[in-house]
């Protein structure tokens, strides 16, 4: 059976392998001159492959339909994925988080190994080559592909071109514009795993570039007085607003909230930021006494360098309203009290989502309604089959996206 797969990214790539490996002629199409670009820059670029957490902690972790994806996570699960790539000589570990790197911390080390695993398997691979229009037969039946160059048939073909972010490796959207003009619905494609922007001005100029790592948030629908999520870890600072992993998780709930686009316009979702969750108010309280008798006679600007990052400081001086030349030993009850609850829940008010091409997924995607669960199969074309982000699924940061990749490719493959 000669089998066509449309984008070489996790997704494609483990479905050629896997279709090969079933005895079937495979050939791999790829947009961009090497295979796994986008792969290649993930995690910072040093890949989070996967996570070490239970298949049901996946589902849980992917609020983007994640019960659709219960067989193929079952299929293809994080341990089949390392050791995949430990069968290839690349060594995995696990770090905060439950996330799984390679050790040598190179995310091309994981893109070689599929690519490895390709030659291995003889899959004819053609780059640089831009897939146009999917042919189907009068009957609804996949019969091939065409490129600008040539038509290409095939026996069946998987479609896996990835979502619309991160434009530059390729992810631009082509697979959604093939797949509706065959019959399928693509649901609004959004922003996933983003950065926000604030309304803050100052607070971007004053702050950008600030890394915090431990710290708490809280996103809050002020409306209703409402949690819509709290997390623990590390986020940044930026030129625009807030960034980094809990920040990026945040915006994976946000995307989905009910009038999120009224709410961010009336200044109706705010961050509570805690720099210090592992002290209770009255223990933080106490530190600040500790720190202020030691330097009982220096100015309140200069006393905080011992609890606070530099940077941070006459920020936090601004918003507690305290004299920054008072002597520490005359600040009041009152005004510490202030001080500690700044240092607990200091606000920025979430503007808007960062365009879909900032996003490291897309939200939406082919209608789950039209795909076959247990072999990703299309309802509405036979033999065509959707593999890794081109379909209506996403999930929060820590390798569960990738997962997703691997897990809808092998069943595709398969």
């Amino acid at each position: 059976m000669k089998v066509i797969v449309i984008g070489g990214g996790p997704a494609g790539m483990m479905s050629a392998i896997k279709s090969s490996e079933q005895g079937n002629e495979v050939i791999l199409i790829e947009k961009n001159n090497v295979l796994g670009k986008k792969l290649a820059i993930t995690g910072k670029g040093r890949c989070n492959i996967t996570s070490s957490l239970s298949i049901d902690e996946f589902i849980k972790n992917t609020p983007g339909n994640g019960r659709f994806l219960y067989s193929v996570f079952n299929s293809f699960t994080n341990l089949d994925i390392i050791n995949f790539i430990e069968k290839q000589g690349i060594k995995t570990k696990v770090e905060r988080g439950n996330r799984v790197f390679p050790v040598t911390d190179n995310a091309k080390d994981v893109v070689n190994c599929f690519v490895k695993k390709i030659k291995e398997q003889k899959i004819k691979v053609i780059l640089n080559t831009e897939v146009t229009e999917i042919l189907k037969n009068n009957e609804n039946v996949a019969i091939g592909i065409k490129t600008k160059n040539e038509t290409i048939k095939g026996d069946k073909i998987i479609l896996a071109t990835g979502g619309k972010s991160y434009p530059l490796t390729g992810s631009t959207g082509d697979g959604y514009k093939i797949a509706n003009k065959l019959g399928h619905t693509v649901t609004e494609l959004k922003p996933s795993l983003v950065p926000l922007t604030t309304y803050e001005e100052e607070l971007h100029k004053n702050l950008q570039g600030l890394s915090l790592k431990n710290v708490e948030i809280k996103m809050i629908d002020i409306s209703k007085n409402k949690e819509i999520y709290k997390d623990f870890g590390e986020m940044l600072f930026t030129h625009f607003g807030v960034s980094g992993p809990i920040i990026l998780s945040a915006s994976s709930h946000l995307v989905r909230y009910k009038n999120i686009t009224e709410l961010l316009k009336n200044r109706q979702i705010k961050i509570l930021i805690d720099f210090k969750p592992a002290l209770t108010p009255e223990k933080l309280n106490q530190r600040i006494l500790r720190d202020f008798e030691e330097q009982k006679n220096k100015s309140f600007k200069n006393s905080l360098d011992m609890l606070l990052p530099q940077k941070l400081i006459p920020e936090i001086i601004i918003r507690s309203e305290i004299d920054p030349e008072e002597k520490v030993n005359s600040i009041t009850k009152e005004q510490r009290e202030k001080l500690v609850n700044l240092l607990k829940r200091f606000e920025v008010t979430i503007k808007d989502f960062r365009p879909i091409e900032d996003a490291i997924i897309t939200a939406g995607g082919i209608n789950i309604k039209e795909i076959n669960p247990k072999t990703m199969e299309s309802k509405i074309i036979k033999n065509l089959y959707f593999a890794g982000e081109i379909i209506d699924v996403d999930a929060y940061t820590g390798g569960f996206n990738l997962q997703i990749a691997y897990s809808t490719g092998y069943v595709a493959g398969m």
